[in-house]
């Protein structure tokens, strides 16, 4: 199954040399795969259970109760790290670079799932064989790169410029260009047919992970289609992220996080500063707060209920959205547009 549709174009610049490997744009394009083997003693790769990723079995709390659990964080970067090009003319996602530079030998399953979270956002490169912009100028498809992991194919990705080098110098094949995709179709190319799932930076080792089709699948059922927020946040800031993202959670699915108290309770998350302000922590993706490794459990929250939830406990100053970053904190003012929103089960006024 192709990922990428036919958009030929015209272009005279000759195929770029291995160590400077060039970059098709990010229109859609048919695929074809040339497959190659990857080493498994240098891809990572652990047994992920899946046990704890599934919906929750717990009820979503219409408004906040009282037994709130409060968790203290070390806190991430609010912002992602400025923008690199490891290579010249090739922007790197420089999240996944940092998410993988975690990566353990072996990895630990918090590690991946981090890995996975910060797949939610940008865009990653694909290894075609020839020059991209060549063949595409030619109406042809582009021979992507796939490998095979005990005896399975998987489709691999590269969180930039200097991940594609590594490759080039592993294999020794320097007749090779990239192409940047949006990370969602990469993600969806990766369930498809046969494919096993997704190897990034797999020459990088131990900054490089394998991500099997289950973890992929489960991840893609629970985004959200635009992943606007994750997008926000990955941005550089500017005097409107604050209530761009607040208009974004009014439509966006959201979660909070659960767990049971030493006293047999059901407590929510909150963040508590060091002024002791207080701020109910909101999650975009069940991921986001799995790879904090802390045993919560996700609940599935929509912005109605939240926004009931935040006007029941006015000790609360907002929210405090992915807390392993890069996050924000959003105040009730900024939080405004979820507040015009009146939850199902609330009464509406009438003249």
């Amino acid at each position: 199954m192709a990922l990428f549709s036919r958009r030929p174009k015209k272009s005279d610049e000759p195929a770029a040399p291995a160590e400077d490997p060039a970059i098709a744009d990010e229109s859609t394009v048919n695929s074809t795969e040339a497959e190659q083997q990857a080493p498994e003693e240098v891809v990572p790769q652990v047994n992920i259970s899946m046990s704890t990723y599934g919906k929750s079995s717990a009820p979503t709390p219409p408004a906040l109760p009282d037994n709130v659990a409060k968790t203290p964080l070390s806190r991430p970067d609010a912002e992602a790290p400025a923008p690199t090009e490891s290579v010249p003319g090739l922007r790197d996602n420089v999240l996944v670079r940092q998410a993988l530079s975690g990566v353990s030998k072996p990895p630990e399953p918090t590690e991946l799932l981090n890995v996975a979270r910060q797949l939610l956002q940008g865009h990653v490169f694909l290894r075609i064989q020839g020059d991209a912009k060549e063949l595409l100028a030619a109406g042809k498809d582009l021979p992507l790169s796939v490998a095979k992991l005990n005896g399975k194919p998987y489709v691999l990705a590269f969180s930039g410029g200097a991940a594609i080098q590594d490759a080039v110098r592993a294999d020794g094949n320097s007749s090779t260009s990239a192409v940047g995709q949006p990370v969602l179709n990469v993600l969806k190319h990766a369930i498809s047919g046969d494919f096993a799932g997704l190897i990034v930076d797999h020459a990088s080792s131990p900054a490089s992970a394998v991500l099997p089709r289950a973890l992929l699948e489960r991840t893609l059922e629970q985004a959200d289609d635009d992943i606007t927020i994750k997008e926000l946040l990955a941005a550089v800031r500017t005097p409107d992220t604050g209530r761009e993202v607040a208009r974004a959670m009014s439509t966006a699915p959201l979660w909070l996080a659960g767990k049971r108290t030493d006293g047999g309770k059901f407590g929510i998350a909150e963040y508590r500063a060091a002024d002791g302000t207080r701020a109910l922590e909101v999650f975009t993706h069940p991921l986001e707060l799995l790879a904090l490794g802390r045993g919560d459990q996700p609940l599935p929250i929509t912005a109605a209920q939240l926004a009931t939830a935040l006007r029941g406990n006015d000790q609360l100053t907002g929210v405090f959205v992915n807390p392993a970053g890069p996050w924000i904190r959003l105040t009730r003012d900024e939080l405004a547009p979820m507040f015009e929103i009146t939850a199902p089960d609330e009464p509406t006024s009438s003249e």
